[in-house]
């Protein structure tokens, strides 16, 4: 798939150098960033619904209690 994006000129330069002073093509850089965006969304949407779920019963466990259930203890 071939993507095209619009962008000053300014923009392009910084991306350009930021890519080769990694070592990355433009395309290489620009699919990175998407995917950490789009991973970092998801991470904190588990983050946020984990916290819900705690804060609705607030029941924790030690690493002591978890083997014992797992009947490693």
């Amino acid at each position: 798939m071939t993507v095209t994006l619009r962008m000053s000129d300014k923009d392009s330069r910084v991306i350009r150098d930021y890519a080769k002073l990694h070592g990355m093509t433009v395309s290489e850089f620009m699919r990175r960033a998407a995917m950490e965006k789009i991973e970092d969304e998801i991470d904190l949407e588990v983050a946020l619904r984990a916290q819900a779920d705690y804060e609705a019963e607030p029941t924790a466990y030690s690493h002591d209690d978890v083997g014992r259930m797992l009947g490693l203890k």
